[in-house]
């Protein structure tokens, strides 16, 4: 097949690719289709198939696509700066529209949501980064910080800190957030101590702790679903001399 067929058949691929887009969005999409709908907006005229796959193999999900840096992205045959930039520019849109859909809202009412807000934006961190949501009385969002980044320990997140930021915010309720670069979310005895010792900091303040979640590789772990979080404030109550079991 000659130059001109081949971009003939690109044009027809493509159109294929927008009106089933047009028909029902990227829910009938695979990833690898996701990434070159995308890489289309910036080589109109070429065909990004090849370069879709091995984006997709070298980062390894859809996700690990959008977040990687953009150095990296133009390392991959056929993806250039323009390409890495739509890239980019849509993963940041996700993020800002993700964020400005949980501000105002009840939002935080279930492991899944602060799941659906976070993963976007941290399943794939190289590091781990312990973030801390915070709600005010209705379980709206206020505000959302880092607070530690690097191999988390014992001694690396410290409770009398977040407590100072959740008394700044004058915040309701807590959410703490950390990823597992590892992919699997399953907590250590070290996320077990930090998880009680944040809930016992914040019982003494009055403030409740909605939930731990722990994210990794398309999945998570709640504190809450597990029904630690319920346990770490009962056992606070009883070395406290407080009966007042939580239900």
């Amino acid at each position: 097949m000659d130059k001109q067929g081949w971009q003939e058949k690109g044009r027809g691929h493509r159109e294929r690719l927008r009106k089933r887009f047009l028909a029902g969005g990227f829910d009938r999409f695979s990833d690898e289709e996701v990434i070159e709908f995308l890489l289309t907006l910036g080589t109109p005229r070429a065909d990004v198939k090849p370069s879709a796959r091995e984006a997709l193999k070298r980062f390894g999900s859809l996700s690990g696509v959008l977040s990687s840096p953009t150095e990296k992205l133009t390392e991959v045959n056929g993806i250039g700066p323009k390409n890495a930039m739509y890239l980019k520019f849509v993963h940041q849109v996700a993020g800002r529209y993700l964020k400005d859909r949980a501000e105002g809202m009840p939002f935080f009412t279930s492991s899944q949501a602060i799941f659906d807000y976070l993963f976007h934006s941290m399943r794939d961190l190289k590091r781990e980064v312990f973030k801390v949501l915070f709600l005010n009385r209705k379980n709206e969002l206020i505000a959302v910080e880092d607070v530690f980044s690097g191999t988390l320990t014992g001694s690396a997140v410290y409770p009398r800190e977040i407590m100072i930021l959740a008394l700044e915010h004058s915040a309701a309720g807590l959410v703490f957030v950390h990823n597992h670069p590892s992919g699997d979310p399953t907590p250590s005895n070290e996320d077990k101590n930090l998880t009680r010792d944040l809930i016992w900091a914040a019982r003494l303040l009055m403030i409740q702790v909605v939930d731990h979640v722990i994210i990794g590789n398309n999945r998570y772990y709640s504190f809450a679903d597990q029904d630690l979080v319920r346990r770490f404030i009962n056992e606070y109550e009883q070395i406290f001399n407080r009966p007042r079991e939580v239900t």
